[in-house]
């Protein structure tokens, strides 16, 4: 008999859902939102879901939604693109300076972080003179964003190049970390800034206003969808895919910002380019399974193909892994995308204090100030309960730890 890691809920009506979460928590709201995307007449065979699973909008973090001749926008996000990348360098612990506060310093110099709210004001998270790698990335993006702007002007007005390079405000981050035999690796988490956020927020309006017009009841509105063949969809399966390739192309402009930074402080020449990881986890995608040609779509989840690499991140304080995927079927080659939140970011404010915070992120080089404490490590599940239950998903081939983290 054939033992799963993975429990089945299934309703009269809707595809099984899959769950990977022995030992992690699975609060009501997230179920409750999982069931209801189960309910559509389009999923292909059944909805994963990855031990980093919580309550997300119109779709739930930690969710892999396969469909057949519809996409749902709310599922993928308007952090479209989302995700990692990680470079292992040629230094090691000991070539790091005594204090940490100077290589922090200078990947906050080299990488715009954070965000400056205000008329008027200089918005400190994006480029007021754009540098040469933006620029350059820029231009083999601009044709087909023009091709976007002709159908959906709207989009047009965006923060596209000025975000180009730049890391963003919430979960985002660059960190330098250690791994199991002391080797300094570098790694960051970001999406497709304004632009990525503008265009899902559009579609998942036009999905809405699709619905009303074809009078399509839905569980939950944001499950709002666009049918294949529409041009709504093709627009949207267009826009998508470039919005995912500004995502990759923002990681790694920032990456080589940070290396440059970096080795403006550490005299010791070195590279890093060693085992190089990009890769998203809020994002559509064409794949084959079960015998047919699916999309994919992936909202905080990770491909994990047989012997792909892939970077699954703890919160500050925590670990991380550089992963290989085992190639499971039933999980659509897919891992989980991080720790996942136990607590909203309102809760976490409420319920960790300053002084948890420091004592939690006390051997990183990093923010300790009262803004941060809802990244704090206690507001999210625990990194090794969420490995533990996707045994059966990946290997871990790294374990990191940070030294130093910037956040936006």
């Amino acid at each position: 008999m054939t033992t799963h890691n993975y429990d089945v809920i299934q309703d009269p009506g809707s595809v099984p859902i899959k769950l990977w979460t022995r030992g992690v928590p699975l609060e009501d709201e997230a179920r409750k939102q999982l069931q209801n995307i189960a309910k559509l007449p389009f999923i292909h065979r059944w909805i994963s879901v990855m031990p980093d699973v919580h309550l997300g909008k119109g779709a739930t973090v930690g969710s892999v939604v396969p469909t057949i001749g519809a996409v749902v926008p709310a599922a993928v996000g308007v952090d479209i693109g989302c995700g990692m990348i990680a470079a292992r360098t040629t230094l090691t612990a000991s070539d790091l300076p005594d204090n940490l506060g100077e290589v922090r310093s200078a990947i906050e110099r080299a990488v715009p972080h954070g965000r400056t709210a205000g008329r008027g004001l200089r918005d400190k998270g994006a480029w007021q003179n754009p540098p040469e790698r933006s620029i350059e990335g820029w231009s083999q993006l601009v044709g087909d964003f023009q091709r976007i702007c002709e159908r959906h002007p709207r989009l047009k007005n965006t923060n596209n190049l000025n975000h180009l390079g730049t890391l963003g405000t919430g979960n985002h981050f660059v960190e330098v970390c250690l791994d199991e035999e002391q080797r300094v690796w570098f790694m960051l988490h970001s999406g497709s800034r304004g632009v990525g956020n503008a265009i899902g927020t559009h579609f998942i309006e036009l999905a809405k206003q699709e619905m009303r017009r074809w009078m399509i009841n839905l569980p939950d509105q944001d499950l709002a969808y666009l049918p294949e063949g529409s041009q709504h969809y093709a627009d949207y399966v267009f826009a998508v895919d470039w919005a995912q390739r500004y995502a990759r192309m923002n990681r790694e402009i920032m990456m080589g910002h940070v290396v440059a930074a970096v080795r403006k402080v550490i005299d010791k020449p070195f590279e890093a380019a060693a085992e190089a990881v990009n890769c998203h986890h809020n994002y559509v995608n064409r794949e084959h399974h079960y015998g047919k040609d699916v999309l994919v779509t992936r909202k905080g989840a990770v491909s994990a193909r047989a012997g792909e690499l892939g970077i699954i991140p703890g919160s500050m304080g925590a670990k991380s892994f550089i992963v290989r995927g085992l190639g499971n079927a039933d999980s659509f080659h897919s891992c989980s995308h991080g720790a996942g939140r136990v607590m909203s970011r309102t809760e976490a404010r409420k319920r960790i204090s300053l002084d948890e915070h420091v004592k939690a992120t006390a051997h990183v080089e990093c923010r300790k100030d009262a803004d941060v404490v809802d990244e704090s490590p206690a507001a999210y599940k625990p990194i090794e309960a969420v490995m533990a239950a996707q045994s059966d998903l990946v290997e871990i081939v790294h374990t990191l730890r940070q030294v130093v983290c910037v956040k936006g």
